[in-house]
């Protein structure tokens, strides 16, 4: 595991994006997985600017995002399709066919599951996944607790989690309690990883990954497992 220290959001924001472009560029039909949240649209925004400015080609890339709402409409404005396509889809000349968010209203969540994994499988794993780490040190949606799910699976929301994510929502009770979600053994299978993290808020979750031992309480640490993660924090987020 390596980590890049950065000064601020701004500097995690361009770190990031510097390692999608490269990504890109050496390989132009990169699989990417992609995370939504607060913390990677500083990334998305300089990769449209690059996009736009004609440094990197989207055209041949196929997305998989981590995770969804459910239940969620597509077109509900904090539906994480939602976000995608208001925060980098519409802003890079990615085929919008060859990108694949969860699909929060399906009436078979099991098969939805499945399907996505071999979707994946299909596309031949993805080789670069971004992502970010929750307070509680949840990936994707895998929460904190006893034991932790291998594969796309619909899961049950924490407190902590539902908590954080109330921001985003009118109110409380509007926060989903339940969400799909990509697996830990999902996110492993990989080839490469960066997980970004900022704020102090998220300063306990990121020492645990960095410092800590591996464990369901805090899924992040399954990253240490990996051969090739990259984590890449501001100094109000890196450990003591």
């Amino acid at each position: 595991m390596r980590v890049i220290v950065c000064e601020n959001y701004e500097e995690v924001s361009k770190e990031a994006a510097k390692i999608v472009a490269s990504q890109l560029i050496l390989k132009p039909d990169s699989v990417l997985g992609l995370a939504t949240g607060s913390t990677p649209v500083g990334m998305y925004n300089i990769l449209a600017e690059k996009n736009k400015a004609g440094e990197i080609d989207f055209k041949d890339v196929k997305s998989f995002n981590l995770d969804e709402y459910y239940p969620m409409a597509a077109d509900h404005d904090q539906s994480y399709r939602y976000f995608m396509n208001e925060n980098l889809f519409n802003h890079i000349n990615i085929d919008i066919e060859n990108t694949h968010v969860l699909n929060g209203l399906a009436e078979n969540p099991e098969k939805e599951c499945d399907d996505f994994e071999k979707m994946i499988d299909a596309a031949g794993g993805i080789d670069l996944q971004v992502l970010g780490i929750g307070q509680n040190g949840h990936i994707g949606f895998n929460e904190p607790d006893d034991f932790l799910y291998a594969n796309t699976h619909l899961t049950d929301l924490t407190d902590n989690t539902i908590q954080a994510n109330s921001r985003f929502f009118d109110k409380i009770e509007d926060v989903p309690t339940k969400a799909l979600t990509m697996g830990i053994a999902s996110i492993l299978k990989s080839k490469r990883i960066i997980i970004l993290a900022s704020g102090e808020n998220k300063r306990d979750a990121v020492t645990e990954l960095i410092e800590g031992e591996i464990s369901t309480k805090n899924p992040a640490t399954m990253l240490k497992v990996h051969k090739d993660v990259i984590v890449i924090c501001d100094k109000a987020a890196y450990s003591k």
